[in-house]
């Protein structure tokens, strides 16, 4: 390859990384927008595949449509592996094992003969390609905010689950002694599950306790249950309410601190550039 060429193919590669990996320019953004389409139109197509009557009256269209999205979803992986130049990093990353395991289903089908209904499920995988999509500039700054909040939770959602599965443990085992094999409660398992059907406000109805006794359990279990609900919820909510002031006060001491671009590095996929950065903050490649 000559000199000349060189350039040529470097400006190439990062065009469309640009338009495959970022939605700040015109052609990037109605990618993400063809994109989004395909997977929201491939989700119904596999929705109205498992209806019995649709899925025998039309079974040829519904093969030859999908053919369609499967080749579009294999030309668009391979495009994302040669527009970077580091290929193991998209492979290995979480939305490339996901735009994997959306493209191979029916390809599998040569192999694995009668299969392809069985793979329903994996194709709905898709669908969590919209949530690269939602990459778009005006929803970069309230999905950060959401995530940061959800990430500052979990321990304490974490401590609270423990204590409702310690609560669960010890409410079944009353009320397998209180009612027994008789009314349902065959063991202490089968009493805790139980207890979290209840706890949790579901009430599948199948086991029911039959005591005065047991009866009054059951009521403490419910009631218990409307403000277990609403704790998880309650926490995400404060933490996701006070994410804008942390937000404000590190952009009065950093006014570069706020993105809302889409840049994604060409060598290591790095996120997350602060607006007009020229090198990759993760590993110092040009951007």
């Amino acid at each position: 390859m000559s000199q000349s060429e060189v350039p040529l193919t470097s400006a190439w590669r990062r065009k469309l990384h640009e338009i495959i990996y970022e939605a700040d320019t015109p052609a990037g953004k109605l990618f993400d927008i063809l994109l989004l389409v395909v997977i929201i139109f491939s989700v119904i197509l596999v929705l109205l595949e498992s209806v019995p009557r649709l899925g025998k009256l039309y079974s040829e269209e519904f093969i030859q449509a999908e053919w369609v999205i499967t080749i579009f979803f294999t030309i668009e992986y391979f495009l994302r592996i040669i527009a970077i130049n580091k290929p193991t990093k998209y492979i290995f990353s979480f939305y490339g094992i996901i735009d994997f395991l959306s493209t191979i289903p029916l390809y599998l089908t040569f192999i694995l003969p009668g299969g392809y209904n069985a793979l329903l499920a994996v194709r709905s995988l898709r669908l969590l390609r919209v949530f690269r999509i939602l990459k778009i500039t005006r929803f970069i700054g309230e999905a950060d905010k959401l995530t940061k909040a959800i990430k500052s939770s979990l321990p304490k959602i974490l401590v609270f689950l423990f204590a409702v599965v310690v609560i669960s443990i010890i409410m079944g085992t009353l009320m397998y002694l209180v009612e027994g094999a008789e009314s349902g409660f065959v063991s202490i398992p089968v009493s805790i599950y139980w207890c979290i059907v209840t706890l949790t406000t579901v009430g599948f109805g199948d086991i029911a306790p039959v005591t005065p006794l047991g009866q009054l359990l059951a009521t403490i279990i419910m009631i218990m249950g409307y403000g277990i609900i609403a704790v998880p919820t309650g926490i995400v909510s404060a933490e996701y309410t006070n994410a804008p002031k942390n937000n404000d006060n590190q952009v009065k001491k950093n006014p570069e601190y706020r993105h809302v671009n889409t840049q994604v590095c060409q060598n290591c996929l790095a996120k997350k550039h602060q607006d007009g950065a020229v090198y990759c903050h993760n590993c110092g490649y040009s951007l």
